[in-house]
């Protein structure tokens, strides 16, 4: 089943996490709302900076060190998402608590490993 999923550090950079993330997202059908510091196209998804109001968020996959999150805190929660993937090097205790305080998961995990295991 198809799992709208917000990438929240996307890049256009081959290098990146978000951007393998993206691939592997599409590749496994699932609706993606890409969202970086600048502006680019991966896989056919436009990266916005700006911060658009979803509807049937299912997940959000962190690719922000902890300190960049912090300007996202309101706009991460007023998605109402099912649940947050704090891929590594994105763990945050503040977050989490915040999450879970509004009913939201907050997993430890790799959005990348996950696809390819089966267990998104």
């Amino acid at each position: 089943m198809p799992k709208k999923t917000v990438v929240l550090g996307a890049s256009d950079n081959p290098s990146r996490y978000s951007y393998l993330a993206i691939n592997r997202l599409r590749a496994h059908q699932h609706p993606v709302v890409a969202i970086g510091k600048k502006e680019g196209e991966v896989a056919g998804i436009h990266i916005t900076k700006e911060h658009p109001d979803e509807e049937g968020v299912d997940t959000i996959t962190l690719y922000l060190n902890p300190t960049n999150q912090v300007p996202y805190y309101d706009y991460i929660l007023s998605l109402h998402p099912k649940r947050i993937i704090f891929n590594p090097g994105t763990e945050n205790d503040e977050l989490v608590e915040m999450a879970e305080q509004q009913g939201i998961e907050a997993v430890m995990g790799c959005t990348l490993v996950m696809l390819g295991t089966g267990q998104y």
